[in-house]
């Protein structure tokens, strides 16, 4: 049985309070959490942890740490730092630098810095970045070399960066402590329309089962049991659910469905 969490992208426009609460109401086994360097605060963590303790809810993750040419690595750890409070068994890195390089000395840097903590340290591939598909993740992640190195799977990015499902399932296990999951439709943004693509990415996605991606063949490909986040950026469900417990638990309940009728 796979645990699911409710990924932050699912409540973009709620504190780290309501998800955690949200994700409770509806039944979530985890939650994930977005985290901003510039705007957390010690409140937010006190807060969060009250929140966490109250519910039960364990957290499958806290995001984002986005890498680019001149960003900040202490910004970058206290993403890690605030995750380790929280009890996070992941960070979601990206990153927008184009040299490769430096993408994984930052990484290693960031592993290094997790290992009190032991939260792994999860590099996600995608079009919108400079890391755009799998080839291209498992290669900086060879250059990294650190056991908490990690790489993170979302089946639209995995479709409209051209990875296959036999690519997935041919991954180092021990680098998939987690995946995210949710539907796509059949239309591709073109690679070189920025904003086309992130409109793709936090508006357009669907419920599993809804959309055209091979999702069965590729939780097939994933190991046993593999936690899921589940990463459902929809203007269609912001819309017609404007309450937080309520959007998490159509989420859920969509995404049972569709495995309850694959089991």
């Amino acid at each position: 049985m796979h645990k699911l969490s409710l990924a932050s992208g699912v409540l973009p426009e709620f504190g780290a309070v309501d998800v955690v609460e949200a994700a409770a109401a509806a039944g979530f086994d985890a939650a994930g959490l977005w985290v901003d360097p510039a705007e957390w605060t010690a409140q937010d963590t006190r807060e969060t942890r009250a929140a966490l303790a109250r519910t039960g809810m364990p957290v499958l993750d806290v995001e984002v740490i986005w890498i680019k040419p001149d960003s900040v690595l202490d910004d970058h750890r206290k993403v890690i730092d605030v995750g380790g409070e929280l009890g996070a068994a992941n960070v979601l890195c990206v990153s927008s630098d184009p040299d490769h390089g430096v993408t994984a000395d930052r990484l290693a840097a960031l592993c290094r810095h997790a290992e009190g903590s032991g939260m792994r340290v999860a590099l996600e591939f995608g079009i919108f970045t400079e890391v755009k598909n799998l080839t291209q993740a498992l290669a900086v992640l060879e250059r990294v070399g650190h056991p908490l190195r990690a790489v993170l799977i979302d089946p639209i990015h995995v479709d409209r960066s051209g990875t296959s499902v036999e690519q997935i399932a041919a991954i180092d296990p021990t680098l998939l402590p987690y995946a995210q999951f949710c539907d796509a439709r059949a239309q591709r943004p073109d690679p070189a329309d920025f904003d086309a693509v992130i409109t793709d990415a936090i508006d357009l996605r669907e419920p599993c089962g809804e959309g055209v991606l091979p999702l069965a063949a590729l939780l097939q490909a994933l190991p046993a049991d593999i936690p899921l986040s589940l990463e459902l950026r929809s203007a269609a469900l912001r819309n017609a659910f404007s309450h937080p417990a309520l959007r998490a638990k159509a989420v859920l309940e969509a995404t049972r469905s569709w495995m309850d009728a694959l089991a």
